[in-house]
């Protein structure tokens, strides 16, 4: 295992195997947003996807939060409440800072679990569910807290969620911005799976251990193919699929998973 030294970064990096996990590291603010912590977030995330040795990437917060969203402190957002003010363009700051790391996690050539330990609200709670695979601690909750400061849902909230749990959940989830237990999460399929809160670590880690030993090309690509079908009608899907088909078919993976499968051993999977 190796880590940064360094506890007082904004995200602390550990190394086990082929699984890399990063760790939000503002715990006294409930590892909330900050232009800061969002430009370590960025870079850490393209420091694993560059890095051949990295099969799995593994997201979860210090202490007693996943993440509480923006810190709304930050000068890039905090209001002006002076009568007549001019006042931050929050928008800038979604195209920024929320726009790219969201872009990043869809886009990342390994699989992606968020293991949530804590509250995830706001932009914590959809970069979460941006992920590929949520895991959660049963103490754990999730929270639209967006409309209780006048906002509208971002990091991808507005895509997310009702391709998550359907339109009626999603405005309600939305719109209320009620606390949702991590039990109901996965009841409703928000998430993958809740798990009691001393056994997340240990739950993380073996899911991104066995995830590593997948075929995590194709697992990156069944990413892609599941979020264009979307946008497509069923024969277009089809076709999408035989043109991914056609590309992992031709992979290193897919002959050494025939060939483990016919010899009756272990695969050894090496493509990313």
């Amino acid at each position: 295992m190796s880590a940064t030294p360094d506890t007082d970064r904004l995200i602390l990096v550990c190394d086990e195997g082929a699984v890399r996990t990063l760790t939000l590291n503002r715990p006294q603010s409930l590892n909330s947003f900050t232009t800061a912590m969002h430009a370590e977030l960025l870079a850490a995330l393209e420091a694993a996807a560059a890095d051949a040795g990295v099969r799995c990437v593994v997201v979860t917060g210090a202490g007693r939060a996943f993440c509480a969203g923006q810190d709304l402190s930050d000068p890039a957002i905090a209001p002006d409440l002076t009568p007549g003010a001019k006042q931050p363009d929050i928008g800038a700051l979604i195209e920024r800072c929320y726009r790219p790391l969201a872009l990043r996690i869809r886009s990342m050539p390994v699989p992606v679990v968020a293991a949530v330990n804590g509250v995830a609200a706001g932009a914590g709670a959809n970069f979460a569910l941006g992920c590929d695979i949520v895991l959660a601690a049963r103490g754990a909750s999730f929270i639209q807290a967006f409309s209780k400061i006048a906002l509208v849902p971002d990091c991808g909230g507005t895509w997310l969620l009702p391709r998550l749990v359907g339109r009626a959940r999603a405005l309600g989830l939305a719109m209320l911005g009620d606390k949702l237990g991590a039990e109901e999460a996965e009841r409703i399929g928000l998430i993958w799976r809740c798990v009691e809160d001393a056994d997340l670590a240990a739950e993380a880690a073996a899911l991104g251990a066995r995830l590593a030993a997948m075929p995590v090309k194709a697992l990156a690509r069944t990413r892609q193919v599941i979020d264009a079908a979307e946008g497509l009608d069923y024969a277009q899907a089809l076709a999408a699929e035989a043109r991914a088909q056609s590309e992992m078919g031709a992979s290193a993976d897919y002959r050494e998973g025939v060939a483990a499968f016919m010899a009756k051993r272990k695969p050894r999977f090496s493509d990313r």
